[in-house]
C-alpha cells in the first residue's frame, strides 16, 4: 500500500513531525529519517487493527501560492 508522508520540522522541539494524511496518523523523530521510520512502524500497527479505516486512494497533494499581506497592499 502506497500512502502519503508529510513532514515538517518542529522548531520548538527540534524535532521532526511526519503525519499521513489519508488516515490521519503522526509520529516524530530527531531526523527526517527517524520520523519517517517512525512514521511506518506506526502506519503498520494500526493497519493490524481490524477495525483500521483503510484510506481511499483519491488523496492529492498539491502546492498553492498564496500572497502575504505585504504582496496584497503593494
Amino acid at each position: 500500500m502506497k500512502l502519503t508522508a508529510i513532514i515538517k520540522r518542529d522548531s520548538d522541539l527540534g524535532l521532526y513531525v511526519a503525519w499521513c494524511p489519508e488516515v490521519d496518523v503522526a509520529t516524530q523523530g530527531r531526523t527526517i529519517e527517524d520520523a519517517l521510520s517512525n512514521l511506518k512502524e506506526a502506519l503498520e500497527l494500526y493497519f493490524e487493527d481490524e477495525d483500521a479505516i483503510h484510506p481511499s486512494e483519491d488523496i492529492l497533494v498539491s502546492v498553492i501560492e498564496v500572497p502575504t499581506k505585504a504582496e496584497i497592499t503593494q
